[in-house]
């Protein structure tokens, strides 16, 4: 059976992984507390830290990021967490902060908005809250967060945490986790990473670290003070995807040659410039629009209205025959806008190929 044409498979995650990171794969499997994870370990730190923008250790677990959400707010909501809610892994965020016992105050925005910052500086300051949720670059929408300058409004308030899912933002562009002073940051592998599934990777700040302690009942599996100290000394806490670590240590290779975080960002944001200028164009002749506002778009994935007569699930379909996969919207979204995963290692060139395919499917 041929391999499909690398380069069509734009679903906003799982991402299209590279035929030589797949290749890593298949290297054997080594002790998973011997001296050659230790290497294996160390060896994708830096990388990760780049990406990250971190001086702290990069902790990697063998779950979804969605397992680190939950980390997030077992090791970092002692009673009640404020959710910024903007689509469906906000709402996800919230309902990880009920499921676990915690009370939960909403701020929600209409879906393909945002909070901003005099939004959250006014919510903090109705009731006490000793956590900030947030999601950077909400999937299910296209928005990106203001996250710097959320982050600069959490920080007027003492002893609350920030709490951030960057799962399409990290890797496909910038996430200053030290400079924004951001006490929780995780993402997945699936996304900008284009890794196969099922790699989780967080930051914990020194004030999320300290908090964790003060929570006794944050766990075992999903502890994050057992989990920074493993990374600390490069060492799973639990067997890992041995086969999904080869796959990180040649992808962050891959990076690397790409002119590391800064040259994978500078694509991301080329391609979103792309659709961009296509709405603004033929795709707005079309009928096409954003669903989020200028400004606060995300640069790996596209939400779009769809022209008023069509439809977003027949669309997808429509590109599926022509060899194209793209994602249809996201829960009441489903029919209205189709979404565009431009994240990973797709080009610009592919973008554009893409969008005149959209343009024959729905002229």
């Amino acid at each position: 059976m041929n391999s499909p044409e690398f380069g069509r498979f734009f679903l906003p995650g799982p991402t299209e992984v590279h035929p030589d990171v797949l290749q890593a794969m298949t290297k054997p499997m080594i002790p998973h507390r011997g001296s050659g994870m230790v290497d294996l370990l160390e060896g994708v730190e830096p990388g990760l830290k780049r990406l990250f923008c971190t001086d702290q250790p990069v902790m990697i677990g063998t779950c979804a990021a969605t397992g680190f959400m939950e980390m997030a707010v077992r090791s970092g909501v002692q009673h009640r967490a404020l959710s910024l809610v903007g689509g469906a892994f906000g709402e996800r965020f919230a309902a990880i902060v009920l499921a676990t016992g915690r009370d939960v105050v909403r701020l929600d925005v209409q879906l393909g908005r945002t909070v901003e910052p005099d939004m959250l500086r006014d919510a903090l300051k109705r009731g006490p809250v000793d956590a900030v949720t947030v999601v950077h670059s909400e999937t299910s929408t296209g928005a990106l967060a203001p996250l710097e300058e959320l982050a600069a409004v959490v920080a007027e308030f003492d002893d609350v945490v920030l709490l951030v899912d960057t799962v399409t933002s990290m890797a496909g562009s910038p996430v200053k986790t030290d400079d924004w002073k951001l006490d929780f940051t995780f993402t997945g592998a699936q996304k900008a990473f284009a890794l196969p599934p099922g790699l989780a990777f967080g930051v914990a700040s020194e004030q999320m670290l300290e908090r964790a302690k003060t929570v006794p009942e944050r766990g075992a599996y999903f502890d994050v003070v057992a989990y920074h100290k493993a990374a600390e000394s490069y060492q799973p806490t639990n067997t890992p995807a041995i086969s999904l670590l080869y796959a990180l240590e040649a992808q962050l290779q891959r990076i690397d040659h790409e002119g590391g975080p800064e040259g994978r960002w500078a694509r991301h944001d080329s391609m979103r410039k792309a659709v961009e200028a296509w709405v603004a164009g033929a795709g707005g002749d079309l009928g096409y629009s954003y669903l989020p506002e200028e400004g606060r778009r995300s640069w790996t994935v596209s939400c779009l209205n769809v022209p008023e007569d069509a439809n977003g699930r027949t669309i997808t379909q429509a590109m599926k025959k022509e060899g194209w996969v793209i994602g249809s919207g996201y829960g009441r979204l489903k029919s209205q806008t189709i979404r565009i995963g431009h994240m990973g290692d797709h080009s610009v060139e592919r973008v554009n190929e893409l969008l005149l395919c959209l343009e024959t499917v729905t002229a």
